[in-house]
């Protein structure tokens, strides 16, 4: 009778342990299964978004060139404008850099001789840590200017207010709401004319390569993760059928015994 309750008790743990092991092994493949699927979704997207940016610069390089267009310009049109700058109503773009130096970019508008308004930035001007009002030196005859257009679009989320004196954080044609409506919802990135500053804008930061790269490394480890997920199950499941052989089943608790 002693090893009949022996076995009963040795039965009842070894259930427990394989059903202990069983769960350890579902959850081990979920979590690494999740994995997987991350990488793989991280992956596609960093490919679509690499797609997309070569659209981009496939767009930029089919730009026209256009003199103040009556209708709105494409995006990264080459645009050429004649007027003169309202220097009293130049703003700065805050917090830009350049070669390692902090400074912002002036940003002002210029009137064309149909009376129409544009905003223009013109470049980057130093001004190191301090937060003094910048000033900038703008022709007060008439001008010719020639850049890239880029067409005002959604931005991010602004914590805080947009305008701190005659500092933006980001450009918005409503912190000249006082002047009427530009011709066109967007600015000119000053290239070649009176008043340009050194240049800092670039219609795109990543290459396409970047993310292609990014997308390979996200591959990389989901295929990693699944290597792992393999290996670490196919332990588990070595463990749970080695512990179903040493140890008696629950529903034959006095095998043993008979034996």
């Amino acid at each position: 009778m002693a090893d009949s309750v022996e076995n009963r008790l040795s039965g009842g743990r070894g259930v427990q342990a394989r059903r202990s092991l069983g769960r350890r092994l579902g959850l081990w493949c979920t979590l690494w299964t999740l994995l997987v699927a991350l990488g793989l979704i991280l992956g596609l997207w960093q490919w679509e978004r690499a797609g997309a940016k070569r659209d981009y610069l496939a767009r930029l390089e089919a730009a026209p060139e256009l003199e103040a267009p009556a209708a709105a310009p494409p995006e990264g049109a080459r645009l050429t404008l004649h007027g003169e700058y309202l220097a009293d109503q130049t703003l700065f773009l805050d917090n830009r850099t350049l070669d390692g130096r902090l400074g912002v970019a002036a940003l002002t508008p210029l009137r064309t001789g149909d009376g129409r308004l544009w905003l223009v930035q013109r470049g980057f001007l130093a001004t190191g840590p301090t937060r003094d009002t910048p000033s900038v030196a703008t022709p007060e005859e008439g001008v010719t200017v020639q850049g890239r257009w880029q067409a005002a679009g959604s931005s991010g989320p602004l914590y805080g207010p947009n305008q701190e004196g005659r500092r933006l954080q980001r450009i918005d044609l409503e912190a000249w709401h006082e002047l009427g409506d530009f011709a066109h919802p967007g600015w000119l990135h000053l290239e070649v004319g009176g008043g340009a500053l050194a240049p800092w804008w670039q219609p795109s930061v990543m290459p396409p390569s970047r993310h292609l790269g990014y997308a390979v490394q996200w591959w990389g480890l989901a295929l990693a993760a699944l290597a792992v997920m393999l290996i670490g199950g196919r332990r588990l499941a070595l463990d749970r059928d080695e512990n179903r052989r040493l140890v008696p089943s629950k529903e034959c608790p006095t095998c043993h015994s008979k034996s």
